[in-house]
């Protein structure tokens, strides 16, 4: 009896023995796993960390290839136009600060048109004799010949109405629905990663301004939707409705008498048809 006793405790102490060693074996394991487990996350990390980094440095690169959106790509097209057209246009000259900008500026919240913002450039030559180039959004580049404004002897308030009818002509949208076609609305904002980038399309863009402010001008309905958006701003301004008036019969005295800018007319036709516009109907 006392022997059956005595082998049960030592079967006893054994098992327990073995329990507490398959106990710290599966502690071990346990951590071994996790170790590993830990191991494995920051490999999976360090090749995600990498593969957003090839990703980055690819998109990058792609870029470079990029034709800017509209936003960006008409501001680069008008001051492109304005370098190479630098020797006809004579923009880079010495001039006095005749605070055109601020009567400019002055003019248009007047009008109700407040934060817009644009770039003067005085042009000592009559090839030009002005316009609004497009840029940004609200934003807009002014050319504006210095011996026309002289030879008209246009006020300040007279110079910031025809910049405002330039204004009003961009708004419209008659400058960039004459240069822009399918073709260069298909170009803008392109990718042309791995292909040639058509520089034909460019200058097709600065040959459209070209032929836009130096010989087509805009049409005679266009002129008209121009005038009479403007006559609408003015007419409950007399005062601004006469200086309107007086500067148009100023520009028809000029095209008529003043061989130099006989080409006026082809540009912004005509100023006596504007007149005949805005005037009050006489009744019958």
């Amino acid at each position: 009896m006392k022997a059956i006793i005595l082998f049960s405790l030592l079967f006893s102490f054994g098992a327990q023995a073995n329990a507490e060693k398959d106990s710290l074996i599966d502690f071990s394991s346990i951590r071994d796993v996790l170790k590993k487990d830990h191991l494995e996350s920051e490999v999976a990390k360090k090749v995600e960390t990498a593969q957003k980094q090839k990703t980055l440095a690819r998109n990058s690169e792609k870029a470079k290839f990029n034709i800017p959106e509209a936003p960006e790509f008409w501001p680069f097209m008008s001051e492109l136009w304005l370098v190479k057209n630098a020797t006809l246009l004579k923009w880079d000259f010495q001039k006095p600060d005749y605070g055109l900008s601020e009567a400019i500026g002055e003019f248009f919240e007047r009008m109700g048109l407040f934060e817009k913002r644009f770039k003067l450039l005085l042009l000592n030559s009559p090839n030009i004799c002005h316009a609004i180039l497009p840029s940004m959004e609200n934003e807009f580049i002014i050319i504006l010949s210095v011996p026309f404004i002289r030879t008209l002897d246009l006020s300040k308030p007279e110079i910031a109405l025809l910049v405002f009818e330039d204004y009003i002509r961009l708004r419209q949208g008659h400058f960039i629905n004459f240069v822009k076609d399918s073709e260069v609305e298909g170009f803008i904002g392109k990718n042309f990663d791995g292909k040639a980038i058509p520089t034909s399309v460019t200058k097709k863009v600065l040959a459209k301004y070209d032929e836009l402010l130096y010989d087509k001008g805009f049409s005679f309905q266009q002129q008209f939707e121009v005038t009479n958006e403007v006559n609408q701003y003015l007419k409950n301004d007399l005062s601004l409705w006469n200086l309107y008036l007086k500067m148009l019969e100023k520009l028809d005295g000029l095209v008529k008498t003043n061989m130099l800018y006989q080409n006026y007319v082809k540009i912004y036709p005509s100023p006596e048809m504007q007149m005949g516009w805005i005037k009050p109907k006489k009744e019958l």
